[in-house]
């Protein structure tokens, strides 16, 4: 599918949740490593002392054979400033404690917007590529005993009409999907990267805040993650994702 229709699918079924009767509505909560959510984008469930994330759509860029790219290091070759991404998985029905052995998927674009596995575009001035063939920032790791994954990547760029983020969809040991999430950045690191790093300052700041976009508006509260070092140095994102397994 291509993004703008899918773009555009999107705002329109958030247009027509603002009709539907209340229960079906989008509510938010938790803090920014507890969530919200159970099923539809926005919605929520709790248990115990911490809420499931919540769960959004994958986007029209899912990695298509997620159990084909099982790497730590996801950076296959794109230019950009480095990122660590550390997400920590926890079970609310365990209360709250590391969920060990869950598969981790993650993707997002490259500094210029680019989805791999398919033929793409960011958007303004950017040309259409076929990157079918390419592979690159999407990657699976199972979690440790303390529930965590480690990816070794690069820092996200954006695309109208979306704040920066990453993808990830987290299963069981056994393969089953227990939830599929999106995770965003801080708008202050995303403006120190996008305005002093080329080939981000290529394009400049990002034309969506987190509060106006699609996905974020009604729960950035728990999925906006932590990020912290320097363009130079690089940067370390830290997040959790609570689940229901």
């Amino acid at each position: 599918m291509e993004r703008k229709k899918f773009l555009k699918d999107s705002l329109a079924a958030l247009g027509l949740a603002t009709v539907l009767p209340l229960a079906c509505s989008k509510s938010s909560g938790g803090s920014s490593s507890s969530g919200s959510s159970s099923g539809s984008s926005g919605s929520s469930s709790s248990s115990g002392s911490c809420t499931v994330t919540s769960t959004e759509t994958a986007g029209p860029y899912p990695t298509i054979t997620p159990s084909s790219y099982v790497r730590s290091n996801i950076v296959d070759g794109q230019t950009g400033v480095a990122l660590t991404i550390k997400i920590y998985i926890k079970n609310v029905n365990n209360s709250c404690a590391a969920l060990s052995g869950a598969l981790v998927d993650i993707w997002h674009c490259t500094a210029e917007g680019y989805y791999s596995e398919y033929t793409d575009t960011p958007g303004g001035s950017y040309a259409t590529v076929d990157y079918t063939s390419s592979h690159f920032l999407r990657g699976r790791q199972t979690t440790d005993s303390d529930g965590l994954v480690t990816f070794t990547s690069i820092f996200p760029g954006w695309y109208s009409p979306r704040a920066p983020h990453i993808h990830a969809h987290i299963y069981n040991s056994g393969g089953t999907s227990l939830l599929i999430t999106q995770i965003a950045f801080p708008t202050d690191i995303c403006n120190t990267v996008y305005t002093t790093v080329s080939p981000y300052s290529n394009r400049g700041v990002q034309d969506t805040a987190n509060t106006a976009d699609m996905v974020f508006s009604d729960s950035l509260s728990n999925e906006l993650s932590s990020v912290t070092g320097s363009v130079s140095a690089g940067y370390v994102l830290t997040h959790t994702i609570y689940v229901s397994a």
